[in-house]
C-alpha cells in the first residue's frame, strides 16, 4: 500500500473496482461532476421552455413514461431535438480534444483545419444530387471527413508531424473545401441549395431520432476506441526520443487518435452540420478548468454536449418566433474566443 501512494502523482485519488485499480484526477472528477449537474439542469430547461412552457414535473412524467398531457411538446418535438444535440456536442468536444492533442495546438480544430469542410463538401455535393435524407448524411460525411483529414495529413508529413505545418496546411485545405461546397451550392437546384444553406450553418431545426441513431450507434461502437485513447494521450504528450527510448511506436499512435478525433468530428457534422467552433471550445475550456497536462476527454465530451444544447436553447428563445441555427450562436462566441488565442499566442501566452 504503501509503494502505490509513493507512486502517485500529485492531485491523482487511487481508485479500486474489485482486483483492479486505477488513478483519477481529483479536480478533474469533480470538475465532471460539476458539469453533469450542470448539463442535467439544462435539459430540464431545454425540455421546458419553448412557445408552450412545460413545467418540470411534466417533463419529468414524459421522460419516465407517465401518461401527461405534454407528450407532443415534450417528447415528440423537444426530447428528439435536445437528444441529437446532446450526442452532437458530445462527439465534437471528444473529437477536437484528440486532434488537438496530437497536434498539440488549440487552433487544430476539425472546423478550422479542413475536416468539417471535408465533410460538408461532400454532404452538400450529395444533397445537389438527391440525397437529402438526414439519416444518411452522417455516413457521407464521414467519408468526407476522413479524406480531407488524410490530405491534409499527407501534406503535413515530413518525417514526423509538425504542429504548425500540420494546422496551416489544414487552413488551406479548409478555404479550398468550402469553395468547393459553395460551387456544388450554385449548381444544384434553388430548393437544395436553400437546404444545404442551412445545413451548413449548423442547425438542430427539424432534427429527431431517425438522426439520433447513426450518431448513438457510432458512439457505442466507438466508446471502447476512446478508452483507448484516454490512456494513449500520455504518450503522445512526450517528445519523439523519449517515447522510442520506451518501445511506444508514437506516430502509429498520433495515427489512431487524429482518426478517431475526425470520425466523431464527422459524424457529428453529418448530424446537424458543422457546428462552429464547438470542437475548439469545449477541450480548451475542460483543460482551463481542470488543470490537467492532458486535455480530459469526459469533461471535454461534457462540455460539448453542455454548449450545444444551451446555445440551441438560445437560438429558439432570443429571436423567438425566429429561430436561428445553433451555429450562429456558436460561431458569435467561439471566433473571439479564436482570436483570443492567436493574439495570445503571438504575445508569448499559452493557449
Amino acid at each position: 500500500m504503501s509503494s502505490s501512494v509513493q507512486v502517485r502523482p500529485a492531485g491523482y485519488a487511487l481508485v479500486r473496482a474489485g482486483r483492479g485499480s486505477f488513478l483519477v484526477h481529483r479536480r478533474a472528477a469533480a470538475v465532471a461532476s460539476g458539469l453533469a449537474v450542470l448539463l442535467a439542469a439544462a435539459c430540464v430547461l431545454y425540455l421546458c421552455v419553448g412557445k408552450v412552457f412545460v413545467a418540470p414535473g411534466e417533463v419529468v412524467d414524459v421522460l419516465l413514461g407517465r401518461p401527461s398531457p405534454d407528450e407532443l411538446v415534450v417528447g415528440t418535438l423537444r426530447l428528439p431535438r435536445m437528444t441529437v444535440g446532446l450526442l452532437v456536442g458530445a462527439a465534437f468536444g471528444v473529437g477536437g480534444a484528440l486532434i488537438q492533442t496530437v497536434a498539440r495546438n488549440p487552433l487544430a480544430s476539425p472546423d478550422i483545419i479542413g475536416i468539417s469542410q471535408g465533410a460538408s463538401a461532400l454532404t452538400v455535393g450529395a444533397m445537389t444530387f438527391g440525397v437529402t435524407s438526414y439519416a444518411f448524411l452522417p455516413y457521407l460525411s464521414v467519408i468526407g471527413g476522413l479524406l480531407a483529414a488524410a490530405l491534409v495529413y499527407l501534406f503535413a508529413w515530413r518525417g514526423g508531424l509538425h504542429a504548425t505545418r500540420f494546422v496551416l496546411i489544414g487552413i488551406g485545405f479548409a478555404v479550398a473545401l468550402r469553395s468547393v461546397t459553395h460551387l456544388f451550392m450554385t449548381k444544384g437546384d434553388y430548393l437544395v441549395a436553400q437546404q444545404a444553406q442551412v445545413w451548413m450553418t449548423g442547425s438542430l431545426n427539424g432534427r429527431g431520432w431517425d438522426e439520433a441513431a447513426p450518431v448513438t450507434w457510432a458512439l457505442l461502437v466507438l466508446a471502447p476506441f476512446v478508452c483507448w485513447a484516454a490512456r494513449a494521450q500520455r504518450t503522445v504528450s512526450m517528445d519523439d526520443d523519449t517515447a522510442t527510448a520506451l518501445g511506444i511506436r508514437l506516430n502509429r499512435v498520433r495515427f489512431g487518435l487524429v482518426l478517431l478525433g475526425v470520425v466523431l468530428a464527422s459524424i457529428a457534422t453529418g448530424a446537424a452540420g458543422p457546428v462552429d467552433f464547438v470542437a475548439l471550445l469545449a477541450p480548451q475550456l475542460a483543460r482551463r478548468m481542470t488543470r490537467t497536462a492532458q486535455i480530459p476527454l469526459l469533461c471535454s465530451a461534457l462540455m460539448g454536449a453542455l454548449i450545444v444544447v444551451v446555445a440551441d436553447l438560445l437560438a429558439r428563445k432570443l429571436f423567438e418566433p425566429t429561430e436561428l441555427p445553433v451555429g450562429v450562436l456558436t460561431a458569435a462566441v467561439g471566433a473571439p474566443y479564436l482570436i483570443w488565442l492567436i493574439i495570445r499566442g503571438r504575445t508569448g501566452g499559452t493557449a
